[in-house]
Formats: C-alpha cells, sequence, structure tokens
C-alpha cells in the first residue's frame, strides 16, 4: 500500500486517488527567466519519480507541469537590499522576472519565455523525465484565470484598487493551514519594510491581477482594465481548467510552501468550494558545498556545467537518490564522482551480463511480484518514495546469488522507476566545447610522450578521466573513448 507523507497533515498517509486507478497530479514548474538549474531537477526528479512510481504500482496518471511565462514579480534591488538574506520567492509589487530577463538580453519577454522553454525540454529529456499529460503556459490560460478573478470578486474573497485586484486573505478563516501559521504569524518583517502597495487592506493579502504598468510588454484586456494575472492565480487556474477542483497530488519545492502553494489553496478553495489537494508533498533544498546556492557566490550550475565537469545527466539523477527528497541534500562535485562511478559501475554489470541481449525484449513483471527483492524494493518506493531504500536493494541484487537472468530482469524492473538508462546502449553525444578540450589534451599527450615526459603524460591522461574519457593508444594513433 502506497503512503506518502502529506504536508498538510504532516504525517505519511495511505495513498487512495479520487478516481479509481486514475491519479492527477500537479507539478509547479518553472519560471522561464533563465536556464534550470540542479536545485530545480532535484525537484523535477522528485515529480518524475513519483509519476513513475504510480504508473509502476498500476495507476494512469495525468501529469500536469505548468511554465510560469509572465506575471511572478521579483524585488527590485532596492528592497533586496531591505531584506539581506531574508528574502522569499514572491513579491507583490517589483520586477516582473520575464521582463526583466528580457531588458537585460534585449529580447522579447515572448522570446525569453519561447527560448528557455526549448532550452528546459532538451535539459528535462537529458534527465529522462516522462513527458507529463500537459505542459500549459501561463498566457494560455489568461482567459480562465479573469474568469476565476471574477468568481473571487462575486464570493467577496476579492477587491479591486487602484493599482491591482487582491485576494482578501481575512476572509478566509483557515488562511495558512498548509503551513500550520495563522494569518498574523504569516506578516513577517520582509513584508512590512518592503511593501509599497498602500492600497492592501492587510500585509498578507496577495495580487490577483496588476493593473497597467507602465512598458510592461505582457498584457491583457481585462473587466478592470488592462493588466497581467498575478503568479498564483496562474497556477489555480491551470490546475482546476485541466485537472479539476480537486486533485489527488501537488508538488512542489519548499521553498513554494509558505507563500505560494498557501495562496494557491486560499484562492481555490475560496473560488471553487471544496478542498483543492489531497496529498500535498515538497522536496527539500539542494545546498552546494554547504552553502546556499545563489548567482554571487557563482555556485549555479545546470546541465551545462555539470557536463562541462565531465559528467552525465544521469549521474546527477543517481545523487538525487541518495538522499531522501524531503531532507536537505548537500551537493558537491565529490559526491556527482562517487555517485557517477557507482553508476557506471551498476550499468557495467549489466551490459557484461551474458543475459543482456535477453533481457532487452522485455520482462513480465508478474513472474518477480513475489521475489524477495522485488517486495523490498516495492516496500521501499511504496513508504513515500524512499529511494535510498530503493538504491540500498538495486545493489543487494546485484550482489546476491539470483541468477544472472533474475538479477537483470529485476534491475530492468527497477530502471522504470528509478530511470536511470540502465539498459540503454551507450551513444556518445558530445558537446564541442568538450571535444576541441580532449583534442587538446591528446595533443599534449603525444607532445609529452615524444619528449619523453612521460610524468605530464599520466598528468594528461587524468585529466581526461575528470571528463568522463580514456585516452588510448591504438593502430590508428592516440585517441579517447568515454568510460563506460
Amino acid at each position: 500500500m502506497l503512503k506518502i507523507y502529506n504536508t498538510e497533515t504532516k504525517y505519511k498517509q495511505e495513498f487512495e486517488s479520487i478516481i479509481p486507478n486514475i491519479v492527477s497530479m500537479y507539478n509547479c514548474g518553472l519560471t522561464v527567466n533563465g536556464y534550470a538549474h540542479i536545485g530545480h531537477f532535484r525537484a523535477y526528479t522528485s515529480a518524475d519519480t513519483i509519476r513513475r512510481t504510480l504508473e509502476w504500482i498500476g495507476y494512469d496518471v495525468k501529469q500536469v507541469m505548468n511554465f510560469t511565462d509572465v506575471g511572478h514579480l521579483t524585488f527590485t534591488e532596492e528592497q533586496k537590499k531591505q531584506m539581506g538574506e531574508r528574502e522569499v520567492n514572491d513579491a507583490d509589487s517589483g520586477l516582473d522576472k520575464m521582463e526583466k530577463a528580457a531588458k537585460k538580453e534585449g529580447k522579447t519577454a515572448w522570446e525569453v519565455a519561447d527560448f528557455y522553454i526549448g532550452e528546459t525540454m532538451k535539459d528535462f529529456k537529458e534527465m529522462n523525465y516522462e513527458e507529463p499529460f500537459k505542459r500549459p503556459r501561463a498566457t494560455e490560460y489568461v482567459n480562465e484565470q479573469i474568469e476565476m478573478i471574477k468568481i473571487l470578486l462575486e464570493k467577496g474573497f476579492a477587491y479591486i484598487t487602484p493599482s491591482a485586484i487582491f485576494f482578501d486573505t481575512t476572509k478566509v478563516e483557515s488562511y495558512g493551514k498548509l503551513t500550520g501559521q495563522n494569518i498574523n504569524e504569516k506578516i513577517t518583517g520582509v513584508r512590512e519594510e518592503v511593501e509599497v502597495d498602500e492600497n492592501k487592506k492587510h500585509p498578507s493579502d496577495f495580487r490577483l491581477w496588476q493593473l497597467d504598468q507602465k512598458d510592461h510588454q505582457m498584457q491583457w484586456d481585462s473587466p478592470w482594465g488592462k493588466g497581467f494575472p498575478g503568479w498564483h492565480i496562474e497556477c489555480s487556474a491551470m490546475s482546476k481548467t485541466i485537472l479539476g477542483d480537486t486533485i489527488d497530488i501537488h508538488t512542489g519545492g519548499i521553498d513554494n510552501l509558505p507563500v505560494h502553494h498557501v495562496n494557491e489553496m486560499a484562492q481555490s478553495e475560496a473560488a471553487n468550494g471544496v478542498p483543492f489537494v489531497h496529498y500535498w508533498y515538497h522536496n527539500e533544498f539542494l545546498t552546494i558545498d554547504g552553502k546556499k546556492m545563489s548567482k554571487s557566490l557563482g555556485n549555479v550550475y545546470g546541465l551545462r556545467e555539470i557536463k562541462e565537469h565531465g559528467f552525465d545527466a544521469m549521474d546527477l539523477r543517481y545523487l538525487y537518490f541518495l538522499v531522501n527528497f524531503r531532507m536537505k541534500q548537500n551537493f558537491t562535485f565529490e559526491a556527482l564522482d562517487q555517485a557517477k562511478n557507482a553508476r557506471l559501475k551498476l550499468k557495467k554489470f549489466i551490459e557484461n551480463n551474458p543475459e543482456y541481449e535477453n533481457i532487452l525484449k522485455g520482462v513480465e513483471k508478474k513472474e518477480y511480484e513475489n521475489n524477495e527483492f522485488f517486495m523490498n524494493f516495492k516496500s521501499a518506493i511504496e513508504d513515500s518514495f524512499n529511494m535510498p531504500e530503493a538504491i540500498a536493494t538495486t545493489w543487494n541484487v546485484v550482489n546476491s546469488s539470483e541468477s544472472d537472468k533474475d538479477k537483470l530482469s529485476l534491475l530492468f524492473l527497477f530502471d522504470q522507476v528509478l530511470g536511470l538508462k540502465l539498459f540503454e546502449k551507450n551513444i556518445v553525444e558530445i558537446s564541442i566545447d568538450l571535444k576541441n578540450k580532449l583534442d587538446e589534451i591528446v595533443e599534449k599527450r603525444i607532445e609529452a610522450k615524444n619528449n619523453k615526459d612521460y610524468k605530464l603524460a599520466d598528468e594528461l591522461r587524468e585529466e581526461a578521466k575528470k571528463l568522463g574519457y580514456e585516452i588510448y593508444d591504438g593502430k590508428d594513433g592516440m585517441g579517447y573513448k568515454k568510460i563506460n
């Protein structure tokens, strides 16, 4: 029986879907004003693992993951100075992240959105995420957002000011129940110091529709005037339109919990009159070398930087499985190197197994449902997606006395959840920059050997290894190949 740790109830609950055998799941997606980074990938690996687990158990999953391409306001530089280290991931005034990126890159906000959605999709493919049922963009659902705002106004949960339409949090008795905070506890010093909109009735009220702003590219006509939607209303409208008033599972990073998800819940339940989500699941932060990920520290890594260091997206995916998604995880390149070595060792074990080609044809799951290792793996993933235990069981299979066929069959079934491409034959793709670097290493090593500088030759070989490649001397000369 699958159990999910529910952020709202703060304990593991037995999972039961609203519609038998079908699961509706909404994952908060990226604000597409830049490249996705490894903190994002931890959140989306978590979501993909939940999806794969549910499907492995036998559910049909209707997964929706959005792209926020308008309306996500961030604080101004002056506001950030006032807040210091207390910055939160949302603002009711300030700069739209899309507009800010457009100005910086000399493009339109639409061009920025299109570019980074394209880049994100490439990254997601490399991370081996299953394609959701729908990937809506906020700008495609503006009419639905307007309709929801109309309902909130009619029901008395919202009010109009000269600058914006706000949700009235004082009208919701249970506001903040997702975090266990009451409305007064949510009024932080940050809000009091930086809040500039004097039209708000209460500091915790949040923006549903921003009215006309000078030079803002992305604006739409509405019954209240030209403007654009708030960040929170976007997810509520997209989720309602595609999945219905109440959904089974809602996921996101822990940074979305205190503001975005609290507000999503409040406005959805106020508008629809029914519970919004049955199971909330949040992944914790990823730190880098024990520090917060920050552009100022230069430690914001995307897949490009990961690959430049000689690693693969699957190494990153394996690393995420070593710590429970609901716990903080510290990223280091040393840890990623260990994850890489473990993954490659596992893949080599599979490829060297005499049953490899036969297993590629497929495995009947029902043959192994009473197998001890199968049951242990199932127990792990059904324990609120306990991936460290699932990985431990995977290695227990490798080191077991099971037959070659049974070992590979079990690993084949496990990888349907792990998504590590363990049975995918290596297809070497190499960037131009990495190829040029490896070619340079080979040239230097040839020169070193000609000069009988064997110490330098060995150092160059080790440098190539760090990039994931082995230097070899073949009949056609010196070359390199990816380490398996």
